[in-house]
C-alpha cells in the first residue's frame, strides 16, 4: 500500500503567521464556512442544471432557507476568529495587495428564470449577490491552497490585506443570506 504525503492547503497557510490558537479558531471556523458555501452554491447550480432535488417546490424552497441558514450562521462565528487573526498579524506595513479575484462572468447568472423554474420564491438579487459573494470565498480559500502548493504563500501584509477585503465582502452577504433564511 502507497502512502501519499498530504498536500498542503490554505489552512497552512494561516498556521505560520500567528499564535496557534487564533489560527486553528479561525482554521476551523472557514472550513465550515467552505463547507456550507459549496453547499449553497452547489444547491443553486443542481437547479440551473434543471436537477428538481428536492423533488417538490416546497422541498426546494425549505432546502434554500436551510442552505443560507447554515451558511449564515457559519459566516456569523467567523467574525469574532477572523478579526482576532486579523489584529494578531497586523503588518508591519499597509502596502500588501489582496491575493484573491473577483467574480468571473461564469458565475453571473440570471437567478430569476432558475428560481423561478424550480418554483421558489426568493428575491433573485439577493440570491445572485450572495452567490457570487461566496464564490469569492471558495476561490479565495482555493487560491490559497494553491499558494502553498507552489510554495508561494502571499506575505503578511498581502495576507492581511486579502483576509480584510474577505471579511468585508462576506459582511455584506450575511444580510443577504439572513433575508434567504427567513
Amino acid at each position: 500500500m502507497a502512502i501519499r504525503a498530504r498536500e498542503p492547503g490554505w489552512a497552512d497557510v494561516l498556521e505560520d503567521h500567528v499564535d496557534w490558537r487564533t489560527s486553528h479558531r479561525l482554521i476551523a471556523q472557514l472550513g465550515a464556512c467552505e463547507a456550507a458555501a459549496l453547499a449553497f452554491c452547489r444547491l443553486l447550480e443542481r437547479w440551473a442544471r434543471g436537477d428538481a432535488a428536492p423533488s417538490t417546490p416546497g422541498g426546494r424552497q425549505a432546502a434554500l432557507r436551510h442552505a443560507a441558514d447554515r451558511v449564515e450562521t457559519a459566516l456569523a462565528g467567523l467574525e469574532h476568529p477572523l478579526d482576532r487573526y486579523l489584529l494578531e498579524l497586523e503588518a508591519d506595513q499597509a502596502e500588501g495587495r489582496s491575493w484573491y479575484g473577483g467574480p468571473g462572468a461564469g458565475e453571473l447568472i440570471e437567478w430569476a428564470p432558475v428560481l423561478k423554474r424550480a418554483g421558489v420564491a426568493a428575491s433573485p438579487i439577493r440570491v445572485a449577490q450572495a452567490y457570487l459573494e461566496l464564490a469569492v470565498l471558495v476561490r479565495a480559500l482555493q487560491g490559497l491552497a494553491d499558494m502553498a502548493r507552489i510554495e508561494a504563500v502571499p506575505d503578511r501584509s498581502s495576507l492581511w490585506a486579502g483576509l480584510f477585503d474577505l471579511r468585508e465582502n462576506l459582511e455584506r452577504a450575511v444580510e443577504d443570506l439572513r433575508a434567504l433564511a427567513a
